[in-house]
């Protein structure tokens, strides 16, 4: 069992930078791949970004080149900083954990294994 607690979210202007950490509880941290979705009222959550548990990471393409996901395996944490934010950023943020192998390269929201209770950005243009 792995829980996940999300923190950082809030409001910024366009342009701006947030820093969303993402806190695991558990020994086995370092097995999963973790990752970031999001969902904006009335849309389906989607994939934001991803990495292995080896450091490999995968993004969506309306994030490539602005966010950056990152993990500390000995922190327990995994982070998503977020660069040159966009009104269409606004959403829920959600952190996942998926099983190794069989979750990666965790784009479907059903690799998922683990959700956290999700973080708000809200970006004002």
């Amino acid at each position: 069992q792995v829980q996940l607690v999300e923190s950082g979210g809030g409001l910024v202007q366009a342009g701006e930078s947030l820093r969303l950490s993402c806190s695991a509880s558990g020994r086995t941290f370092g097995s999963y791949a973790m990752g970031w979705f999001r969902q904006a009222p009335g849309k389906e959550r989607e994939f934001v970004a991803a990495v292995s548990r080896d450091g490999i990471t995968n993004y969506a393409d309306s994030v490539k080149g602005r966010f950056t996901i990152s993990r500390d395996n000995a922190k327990n944490t995994v982070y998503l900083q977020m660069n040159g934010l966009k009104s269409d950023d606004t959403a829920d943020y959600f952190c996942a954990a998926a099983r190794w192998p069989s979750g990666w390269p965790m784009t479907d929201a059903s690799k998922a294994a683990y959700w956290g209770q999700g973080t708000q950005v809200t970006v004002s243009s």
